[in-house]
């Protein structure tokens, strides 16, 4: 049976500033690509770290059907956030330890709702390290970006 991957990325000119997100799907059984599939958005203004969030929400709801997926994302905090910090801030109702408001927390809950369907691993790579698969997704980002850049 098939491996999936979705490999996600944000970027951000200026922060805040006109931003995108990437995701690369990638189905595998053993070394060979099964299927391919490619997502890529952007927002007017927005920061990095809500388009690395949009990332990796965006791979999961694009899945129709309930699956196994290792999420691949070059963000510490989108794989911190998701993996660590969430129980925390749900226990807290979306407020940090120090009491403050969750930053992102409309992104956050949908990324909390998406996984939810899904059996995720989650993963972190280090960006901009000649990862093929990261710099795909890194592209598709910067594809997003651009309707929105002056």
């Amino acid at each position: 049976m098939p491996q999936l991957f979705a490999y996600t990325d944000g970027a951000c000119s200026g922060n805040p500033g006109p931003g995108g997100w990437g995701a690369l799907l990638i189905a595998r059984d053993g070394t060979e690509v099964v299927k391919e599939r490619e997502l890529s958005g952007g927002e007017k203004l927005t920061t990095n770290n809500r388009m690395e969030l949009m990332a990796a929400i965006s791979a999961l709801e694009a899945l129709s059907r309930d699956t196994s997926v290792i999420v691949v994302t070059d963000s510490a905090y989108v794989k911190n956030g998701v993996t660590q910090w969430i129980h925390g801030w749900k226990r807290n109702g979306w407020r940090t330890s120090g009491r403050d408001p969750v930053k992102n927390v409309d992104l956050w809950q949908r990324l909390d709702a998406a996984q939810t369907r899904h059996k995720v691993e989650w993963r972190w790579i280090k960006g901009h390290a000649g990862h093929a698969e990261n710099e795909r997704a890194d592209a598709l980002a910067r594809a997003g970006m651009a309707p929105y850049k002056p």
